[in-house]
C-alpha cells in the first residue's frame, strides 16, 4: 500500500525545515518556503513512483523554492532601496528642504536636456558618466577608436551644455 502524501510530508517536515532554516535563518521565511514546498509537492505528487525517493525529491523542491524566495526578496529589497534613494532626505537641522527641492528641479531639467539630445550623444554620455566607463571601454564596446569616442564625447558635452545654458541651468562661463 502506497503511503498518503500528507503522511509522507509530515515524516519529512522537520528535517526539511531544518535544511531551510540553515539557508534562510528566519523562521517566518522558513514557514513561507515550506508552504510553497508543500504546494509544489502536492501539485506534482504523481511524479513519485518510489516512496523511498520522496526525501531527495522533497529536498530538491525545498531548496529550489528557497532559492527562488531569496531571489524574490532580493528584488523586493532592491526596489525598496531604489524608492528610498528617490525620497527626499529626512528633515534634520543640516538639510534644507528648499535646497532639496531646487536640486530635484535641476535634476529634472538636466534629464529633459539629455532627452533632447540625439540618442547617440545621450548614449555615450550615459555610458561615460553613469557606468563610469573609460574611453577605452567605450571604444571596445562600441567598436570605434578611442579618438572617435573622445570626439563624440566632446561634441555630446557641448550639445548638452548648450541645452543647459538655454534652460539657464548653467552659465555661459561654465
Amino acid at each position: 500500500m502506497k503511503p498518503e502524501p500528507a503522511q509522507l510530508l509530515q515524516q519529512h517536515e522537520r528535517w526539511l525545515r531544518t535544511a531551510l532554516y540553515a539557508r534562510l535563518r528566519n523562521p517566518v521565511e522558513v514557514d513561507d518556503v515550506m508552504q510553497e514546498t508543500v504546494t509544489a509537492a502536492l501539485e506534482n505528487w504523481q511524479q513519485i513512483r518510489d516512496p523511498s525517493a520522496v526525501g531527495p525529491w522533497l529536498y530538491k523542491i525545498a531548496i529550489r523554492k528557497a532559492l527562488l524566495y531569496r531571489r524574490k526578496q532580493g528584488r523586493i529589497r532592491k526596489l525598496h532601496d531604489a524608492v528610498e534613494q528617490n525620497l527626499p532626505p529626512k528633515t534634520n537641522s543640516e538639510v534644507n528642504p528648499l535646497d532639496w527641492l531646487l536640486a530635484e528641479e535641476r535634476n529634472a531639467l538636466v534629464r529633459q536636456a539629455l532627452d533632447e539630445l540625439p540618442r547617440r550623444d545621450a548614449e555615450i554620455l550615459l555610458l561615460k558618466y553613469t557606468e563610469q566607463w573609460s574611453y577605452r571601454e567605450i571604444s571596445e564596446r562600441m567598436g570605434v577608436s578611442t579618438s572617435a569616442v573622445e570626439a563624440r564625447l566632446h561634441r555630446a558635452r557641448q550639445r548638452l551644455r548648450e541645452r543647459l545654458v538655454a534652460r539657464e541651468i548653467v552659465s555661459t562661463a561654465t
